[in-house]
């Protein structure tokens, strides 16, 4: 059996590990722990099921544990700061989390990205520029800077994203690219871009250069390179530089008036602006930890700029995650709060896309007034139509407003937008429940699933995957799914899932209700 994943192949029967032409280096129990979380990655795995597996029950310190993990997220490119293959959930286990391919046909040329030896297929090329801005790399002294740039890419993106004449890839697949050597051949091929933009950040004192090239996916071509050198209070007008030239090279005929027009310094102070960055890295950690040092960067951020709209949105979402995540030690007071700062983010943005589209859904949510949770979201989407995120929010707003067929249609335009992206299994949940509404429990189930892959405590997936299942005829199967989410969140019941899913069509409620009952859900 082989196994694929990004350009890795994983042979059982040759006991090999290539990444590309070249095969990696790996002491035979490396090989065998890579092997069993890859075969296993429908699930978390514990301690005790690998020490099982691979030590056949012998006694194994944490130390032990954690250096062989430590060598198999190596062998493959991934690191525990990173966890983009490999995941840690704390008391838990581990879970292998990348998207892999199976074949049963024999090895026979070195890897190619696909089992059949030839170029993986690609998405299809939009009728309009399309590109990729690839994280860029940091060649400050201080690996700290790291957000820096970081938040460089981003603010390019976001630039080059609200010109309606392109069709930009989210920054959650673009970064799924960070720390790797790749082929901008098969970056074009996974994203379905014609352009990918790659580039440097040097922060050094009060000074910053950065560099960019951009390349057709197609031919390898350098169609732009150059560098831009200016003071560290200069930033936004390097920025600014850098996507001009990117539209002038790919677009000449594109309307640049537009992107002037669109562009907007998210802010004149530069500490707020770097606290912000800093705690778009932190949320993005995706833990408990990072959620919390997150909140404290935004809430300086306003400190420093009482207007920055984004902050205000980005600390609103904190709350909510604290309340999805059941992390809150007061759910009254950070309720409040959360509907204050999400008011705010609004208020403040009234012109910008993400504080409208944060806020907005954060005020659906906490409030239950989803009309004006859409209107702000499309508000967003009018303004940067190339929002993913946005577009995956409006899915979720779609189904809880009652509108399926919507939630479909937006959850595909997510979906294409940022077809690596790391929270895939939330805008395949938004389409499972969207199909579960209009009866197709086949479908969903099997978009539910999907979900379930990508991440097994994503309560909202394992409920679809119970309930579509359940309606399906399939009790056993929508059983096991309730034991998942009751593991997940052991306070769950019938009587508090209004929390969870608060559909406002009360046939829809009662639809969800009745294929969680069937499950086992208890009252």
């Amino acid at each position: 059996m082989r196994y694929f994943f990004e350009d890795y192949a994983f042979d059982t029967d040759r006991r090999e590990l290539q990444h590309g032409s070249s095969v990696v280096a790996t002491t035979p129990q490396v090989f065998d722990l890579l092997g069993y979380l890859i075969r296993n990655r429908d699930r978390v795995v514990s301690k005790d099921d690998l020490v099982q597996a691979i030590w056949n029950g012998r006694i194994v310190s944490d130390a032990a544990l954690t250096t062989r993990l430590n060598a198999v997220r190596s062998a493959i490119g991934d690191s525990g700061e990173a966890q983009r293959l490999i995941k840690t959930l704390p008391r838990k286990g581990f879970r292998f989390v990348g998207i892999v391919r199976e074949s049963n046909k024999p090895s026979t040329a070195a890897v190619s990205g696909d089992p059949a030896g030839s170029p993986t297929p690609g998405l299809p090329i939009p009728n309009c520029p399309s590109i990729a801005i690839l994280p860029f790399a940091n060649l400050s002294s201080d690996p700290e800077q790291e957000y820096f740039a970081d938040g460089i890419v981003e603010d390019i993106t976001t630039a080059l994203a609200r010109f309606r004449g392109m069709f930009v890839i989210a920054r959650n697949s673009s970064f799924t690219y960070k720390g790797r050597v790749v082929d901008v051949k098969q970056v074009g091929r996974e994203l379905g871009v014609r352009y990918v933009l790659e580039g440097s950040v040097r922060k050094a004192g009060s000074r910053v250069r950065i560099a960019g090239q951009l390349i057709d996916a197609e031919t390898g071509a350098h169609l732009w390179a150059d560098s831009f050198d200016g003071a560290l209070q200069d930033v936004f007008d390097l920025q600014d530089r850098v996507t001009s030239n990117v539209v002038g090279a790919i677009a000449p005929t594109l309307m640049l008036a537009e992107i002037k027009r669109a562009e907007r310094k998210p802010t004149e102070n530069l500490d707020a602006h770097d606290h912000y960055l800093r705690g778009l890295a932190s949320v993005r950690l995706w833990t408990r930890d990072g959620n919390s040092r997150g909140l404290d960067y935004f809430r300086k951020a306003i400190q420093l700029d009482p207007h920055l709209a984004a902050a205000y949105a980005m600390a609103a979402w904190c709350y909510v995650r604290r309340k999805l995540h059941q992390w809150m030690d007061d759910p009254a007071a950070e309720i409040g709060e959360a509907k204050r700062l999400a008011r705010q983010a609004v208020d403040l943005g009234q012109d910008r896309a993400l504080p409208l589209c944060m806020g907005g859904y954060v005020l659906g949510l906490l409030e239950r007034d989803f009309d004006e949770s859409a209107a702000l979201i499309d508000r967003s989407l009018a303004i940067n139509p190339n929002s993913a995120y946005a577009w995956s929010l409006s899915a979720w707003v779609r189904i809880w407003r009652g509108e399926p067929d919507l939630a479909i249609e937006h959850a595909a335009k997510a979906e294409r937008l940022s077809p690596l992206d790391p929270s895939m299994y939330s805008i395949l949940a938004a389409a499972a429940y969207a199909h579960f509404l209009l009866h197709r429990y086949d479908v969903a189930s099997s978009l539910a699933e999907q979900a379930r892959r990508g991440n097994p405590n994503f309560v909202l997936g394992v409920y679809i995957a119970a309930a579509s299942n359940a309606l399906a005829g399939r009790i056993e199967v929508g059983q096991r799914a309730i034991a998942g989410a009751l593991e997940c969140d052991p306070g769950s019941r019938l009587s508090n899932l209004k929390n969870l899913a608060p559909f406002e069509r009360p046939e829809h409620f009662t639809l969800f209700a009745d294929g969680l009952r069937k499950a086992g859900l208890p009252d």
